[in-house]
């Protein structure tokens, strides 16, 4: 494993090794043992796209591991007016140890990873949510005690959670039920990779994906950099909301997990979420843990 670009590009067991390292080193936080694995290391932080959890995150995690962490905007950056992101890469790469990018395209992180020379970690892109699913199926783990056999649904949009979400699930032996609005499905190169699963379902109903599920899971109905949709998303979703009713169909201790920011009264109820606050927080908080084992995977001392 040499970047995080996105989950399709890892095996079953580096996902496994990411979350036994997440594990430890939550483990050693909770327990005050000091794990300065990444003492001198620097890592550069492209944000093309606001975030609360991916930046405090990797700041606090880099922090906690010893390393220093440095925030780079668009504003910082000449990438921002307008130098070839080759440029960029190949010039960062003299600096740093590693860099995390949330931006809009898939491209631009594939790019950075073929140009530059040091890890490159996908923080967020249109396609793909690699560090947020891998937090996820750390939680899952923690609470359900196994993944394999269980079963994930996710209710909303076909986006780059529900892209990683299939990808991550099946690769750990889940069952996964997506249920999208027509139109809204998830990307076409999750789906061929899906597409001969037995273990995968995607529905427009609701119901068929919840029913006996695990873990269900939803996302808001309008990303950043949909704006301009949001009043035409909100009719196409009315009907795609985790709520009382839907959880009613589910296995008993069924988990719900949101990536946060929650929209209440939207795609989740305040009555549910509130009833599962103690395992979404859980969920943001493995964040840091999750990455800070992709951190020491990829930067640290091999």
């Amino acid at each position: 494993m040499d970047h995080l670009l996105k989950l399709l590009d890892l095996t079953t067991e580096d996902i496994i090794d990411i979350l036994h390292l997440a594990d430890q080193l939550k483990y050693e936080q909770k327990n005050g043992i000091k794990h300065k694995y990444l003492e001198g290391k620097t890592l550069g932080m492209i944000f093309q796209k606001a975030s609360t959890r991916t930046r405090v995150s990797f700041e606090a995690g880099m922090y906690q591991l010893g390393g220093q962490a440095l925030f780079l905007s668009p504003r910082d950056l000449q990438i921002g007016r307008g130098e070839p992101v080759q440029d960029t890469a190949r010039v960062l790469s003299r600096y740093l140890d590693g860099i995390m990018i949330r931006t809009f395209e898939q491209k631009e992180v594939e790019d950075l990873a073929k140009y530059g020379s040091i890890p490159i970690i996908n923080g967020l892109t249109d396609f793909a949510h690699p560090c947020q699913v891998l937090a996820d199926l750390m939680t899952i783990k923690e609470y359900k005690g196994k993944l394999k056999g269980l079963k994930l649904a996710f209710i909303g949009d076909g986006n780059n959670m529900a892209n990683s979400l299939i990808v991550g699930g099946l690769k750990m032996g889940m069952k996964v039920a997506i249920a999208s609005p027509k139109g809204y499905e998830p990307d076409k190169e999750v789906l061929e990779f899906a597409k001969d699963n037995p273990d995968f379902m995607l529905t427009t109903d609701i119901y068929e994906a919840a029913k006996g599920a695990d873990a269900i899971y939803t996302d808001v109905w309008s990303s950043m950099g949909m704006e301009a949709e949001v009043e035409e998303r909100k009719k196409a979703f009315k009907e795609y909301q985790v709520n009382s009713k839907l959880m009613e169909v589910t296995n008993p201790n069924c988990l719900v997990l949101h990536c946060l920011p929650a929209h209440r009264e939207e795609e989740i109820t305040t009555e549910v979420f509130e009833a599962h606050a103690d395992e979404i927080f859980e969920e943001a908080e493995n964040r840091l843990h999750a990455q800070k084992a992709v951190l020491v995977k990829l930067l640290g001392n091999k």
